[in-house]
């Protein structure tokens, strides 16, 4: 259990482990459908009755002591949920509904925010690529507020989705300085839209792209915050999608 706080112990056992009472009504919502609940004495008594009903087989009560070598937070809530890893193929996503590519996104929190975006926006695909944080980080699980349980995800190297994309009809759109302002930008029903790396951009995980798009920086600032800059790219997108 304690391994799942790692990424080679979540890739190697194909579970990963999400915490507190509010992250566990959110998966069992979404269709997620936990393997087993680890609960102090404090958290079993916070567990809403329907979900400790329904888990009562596959509980276990642990002491305060041993939540906290299995807890990722300094504060444990004392509700501990294992799920199973749920990704899927990169090309099996692109099935003609768009999808955001995190390129080399290294911030959990900047990743997390990019998929609630992303869902907010009409965009329930999101694919990572292994040079940068994973979907089932904790930190990123957190982040997304439970929008990661209601996507379809991928993980896959950055040539490898490009590839994926051309054979499924799709261009792949990246936001870079150099691309097409924002308001002049028309995008493609079926788009990849890249949102890079926070200081090296798409470039630092994709050796090519179809187009690329800027927002326009009219103020000072040296460049906007990854999941900044994504949340205002999406929202173009979905506002011409749905036009």
């Amino acid at each position: 259990m304690r391994a799942l706080r790692t990424k080679a112990g979540r890739r190697e056992q194909g579970r990963y482990a999400i915490e507190g009472a509010t992250l566990l009504t959110e998966a069992v919502a979404a269709g997620r459908r936990p393997e087993s609940l680890y609960l102090t004495e404090r958290g079993a008594a916070a567990l809403p009755d329907a979900l400790r009903l329904a888990y009562a087989s596959r509980s276990f009560v642990v002491p305060d002591k041993a939540m906290a070598r299995l807890s990722d937070l300094e504060t444990p809530p004392g509700i501990l949920a294992v799920l199973p890893l749920a990704e899927e193929p990169c090309a099996d996503l692109l099935d003609g509904a768009p999808a955001l590519l995190l390129a080399g996104i290294a911030d959990p929190g900047n990743a997390g925010t990019l998929l609630r975006s992303a869902e907010i926006f009409g965009v329930t695909r999101a694919i990572f690529t292994t040079d940068g944080v994973e979907a089932h980080n904790p930190k990123v699980v957190r982040a997304t507020m439970g929008a990661l349980f209601r996507m379809r995800v991928a993980t896959a190297t950055g040539p490898a989705v490009v590839s994926a994309a051309g054979v499924a009809g799709y261009t792949v759109v990246a936001a870079a300085r150099e691309g097409v302002p924002l308001p002049e930008f028309r995008f493609p029903a079926r788009t990849v839209l890249a949102i890079g790396n926070e200081r090296h951009g798409v470039a630092a995980a994709l050796e090519s792209w179809d187009q690329a798009v800027a927002i326009p920086q009219p103020g000072g600032g040296e460049s906007l915050n990854a999941a900044v800059a994504g949340g205002i790219i999406l929202y173009a997108f979905s506002q011409q999608i749905s036009r």
